[in-house]
């Protein structure tokens, strides 16, 4: 899989927010709104695209990776590069999750080589939390988000 990373432009951001994913993943379907565009619209916000220019996923770094609720558990007061991502629907559970997200810790992990990768996922994510496993990360905290339970999971 050969892809290129583009910086979040409206129409990149109106894709995304259109995707649709099956249960239980819809937990992550968007609300197309102007909240929702302004936000994918940030500097720290990336488009991934493949050599066609066609949409597979999106990162996001810093405060935008973050679950708001997880700063006020502790669950990022560690130094770190956080990470947030998304992937097409289209793409999800048919192998591809390891080479897109290595594309990403390629990029963030050249920008940032002296600090370790954080990121935040469901808990009901297995899908995720294995490949995030397989790839170094390992789960560090836990904490709630309304009902909504997540974990972070550090690559030092």
């Amino acid at each position: 899989m050969n892809l290129v990373s583009k910086k979040m432009n409206h129409h990149y951001a109106m894709e995304i927010l259109k995707w649709n994913y099956e249960p239980p993943y819809d937990f992550y379907n968007n609300e197309v709104n102007d909240a929702s565009i302004s936000e994918l619209l940030e500097e720290n916000y990336m488009a991934i695209t493949d050599l066609k220019g066609s949409l597979t996923g999106f990162y996001c770094s810093g405060e935008s990776a973050q679950v708001p609720a997880g700063r006020e558990a502790g669950a990022y007061n560690e130094t770190a590069v956080d990470v947030g991502i998304g992937m097409n629907p289209k793409l999800t559970g048919k192998g591809g999750g390891k080479a897109f997200f290595s594309f990403i810790l390629t990029e963030l992990q050249s920008a940032f080589p002296h600090y370790i990768t954080r990121l935040t996922v469901a808990a009901f994510n297995d899908r995720a939390i294995k490949l995030y496993a397989n790839m170094g990360f390992k789960k560090e905290k836990e904490f709630y988000s309304g009902l909504n339970h997540f974990i972070t999971m550090v690559k030092r």
